[in-house]
């Protein structure tokens, strides 16, 4: 019990240790939730191909999946599809008749080519039935992005001195109308969780806003192996969560102690 405490009390400290003394502006970067809102689903956007769609050509009357992300993005972007399409591949849900997947690049100067790139690396790690054609990677204006970003309530921006964009990273489910149904934020995405998100949107269920997470992708050196903010303030949720679980449960045992006496 005693090194798990201190192995915790490391990770608590950690971005203390790594970050170094300056950091990028880090305020109103999250996702501020939006239960309720319409997504523009007549907003032109561009396929793989190149060819021009609509959300609401593409959904045809089916729930939609919409991760927000970054086709060339040097950090974790990579890890967190990697792992939405593997609790994809693994929740026995089948793309067209169960749901429509949409993975939109948040960067306006991200081309169809980049978007064909990504995808036909997802379809070769992860064969499911259907998701040839709905599975979606999309690309678009300043303009049609912004007006799906703030419908969702996606806030990011770019940083010039890290010549990056710093994004939060989630998933947002919307009914068959386009309305935002729940939200699953962060990394580290369950099968279960994204059934129960894709069963709510179906039935046109509207949920309460999630548990806040601020889960941020930049600034990863992959020459030093660094960790990044991201993962760091991860690490720190976790290790708080787990030490106030301990907390917890050593109280409730210390109570039962007494209690007996």
């Amino acid at each position: 019990m005693i090194a798990r405490v201190l192995m915790l009390a490391v990770l608590l400290a950690v971005p203390r240790l790594a970050l170094g003394a300056t950091a990028p502006d880090l305020s109103g970067l999250a996702y501020e939730q939006r239960p309720g809102a319409q997504i523009p689903l007549a907003a032109l956007l561009r396929d793989e191909e190149g060819r021009e769609v609509r959300l609401s050509d593409l959904m045809a009357g089916k729930p939609l999946i919409l991760t927000l992300i970054y086709f060339r993005c040097p950090n974790i972007c990579g890890v967190v599809r990697a792992d939405l399409f593997a609790a994809l591949a693994a929740s026995g849900m089948i793309p067209g008749r169960d749901y429509t997947l949409v993975a939109l690049s948040i960067d306006p100067t991200e081309t169809p080519a980049d978007a064909s790139d990504v995808r036909a690396g997802v379809l070769q790690r992860h064969s499911v039935a259907g998701a040839v054609p709905h599975w979606h990677f999309l690309t678009g204006s300043y303009e049609a992005l912004r007006a799906i970003k703030d419908a969702v309530g996606f806030h990011d921006r770019f940083d010039p001195d890290l010549k990056q964009i710093i994004h939060p990273v989630g998933v947002v489910f919307a009914t068959p109308a386009g309305v935002v149904s729940s939200y699953v934020l962060g990394v580290g995405y369950e099968p279960a969780d994204l059934r129960l998100g894709t069963t709510r949107a179906a039935q046109g269920t509207v949920a309460s806003a999630a548990m806040p997470v601020l889960l941020l992708c930049f600034n990863y050196d992959p020459a030093t192996g660094r960790y990044t903010l991201a993962i760091l303030k991860l690490l720190r949720l976790f290790a708080g969560l787990t030490v106030a679980t301990i907390g917890v449960t050593l109280y409730l045992a210390f109570r039962r102690e007494r209690i007996r006496e």
